[in-house]
């Protein structure tokens, strides 16, 4: 009978944040481990379909840069990157589309649809979701990756407006129609950014921001945007975690109420992290 009881005393621990986060906006850039491990991939789909069973509006946001190099490995053209982007030319914005937009999009809309609910995958091309300009990287041209400049939103409302589970592929397209690789974080914020998301979640490959990398336990489960400046020179945050963390700044800065980052590679984070008190990644707000 005590087993029971404690799955009770869980739903009820849950009930203030599913009244709280009904009809609200949710976006989930959804990449790293948790695209590859079926386990895993399989818990966070049941996590986005659970979310929208208890009234809130789930976004999905993807990734898929593992998918993108065994595909350019396939047809014998070697992944350069710079900075941590990928350098694109003409053959490789190309290849990433098709593999964005196609074999990754599609996927993870047959498991949403696999699970009971129905989603629509389409890429920041359509409705011109996502305009871009040609991005550079400290001066240095990298070819097809574009910095978003607008989001519009008309497409996502009328999926959302009609029950759809909105799945978004990081393609966008400048003023004369040319396309180009968007990284899937920044596309991220851009969007919750413009869909005044109530949360903001980037499933990553690490447990959150750490006070010492080594020590899972030093997690900071919480950060004000005031604190980020002494955490970098602290060297608390640094390396790749710095654009991520810039990333959730601007989804702050953009009017997105919570901006979390979790590790994707647990199962079940993102109710571990929404639907109790303590959670399991970092929040910043």
């Amino acid at each position: 009978m005590q087993k029971y009881i404690d799955k009770a005393k869980v739903l009820i621990e849950a009930l203030p944040y599913i009244k709280q986060f009904n009809g609200k906006i949710v976006v989930i850039k959804y990449g790293g481990s948790a695209m590859v491990d079926e386990v895993i991939k399989s818990s966070v789909i049941q996590d986005v379909v659970l979310m929208k069973l208890v009234g809130f509006k789930p976004v999905l946001v993807h990734g898929g840069g593992k998918d993108i190099s065994h595909m350019l490995n396939r047809l014998g053209k070697e992944s350069q990157f710079y900075n941590g982007l990928r350098i694109t030319d003409k053959e490789t914005v190309d290849v990433v589309e098709m593999v964005l937009s196609g074999k990754v999009n599609k996927s993870i809309v047959q498991y949403i649809q696999d699970n009971g609910l129905n989603a629509v995958g389409i890429s920041g091309k359509d409705g011109k979701t996502i305009k871009v300009e040609k991005k550079l990287v400290e001066g240095v041209d990298i070819g097809y990756v574009g910095e978003v400049t607008e989001i519009s939103t008309v497409l996502i409302h009328a999926l959302l407006e009609n029950d759809f589970i909105p799945v978004i592929a990081p393609i966008g397209t400048d003023d004369m129609g040319q396309t180009y690789n968007v990284n899937a974080d920044y596309a991220a914020s851009a969007i919750a950014g413009a869909l005044n998301a109530e949360k903001l979640i980037f499933l990553t490959d690490v447990e959150g921001v750490l006070r010492d990398v080594e020590d899972a336990s030093t997690i900071l489960s919480k950060i004000r945007p005031n604190e980020v400046e002494s955490l970098i020179k602290e060297n608390v945050i640094s390396g790749g975690m710095i654009p991520k963390v810039q990333c959730c700044l601007e989804g702050i800065k953009k009017g997105v109420k919570n901006v979390h980052i979790l590790d994707g590679r647990v199962e079940h984070s993102l109710l571990l992290e929404i639907f109790t008190k303590s959670g399991v990644g970092t929040m910043f707000f």
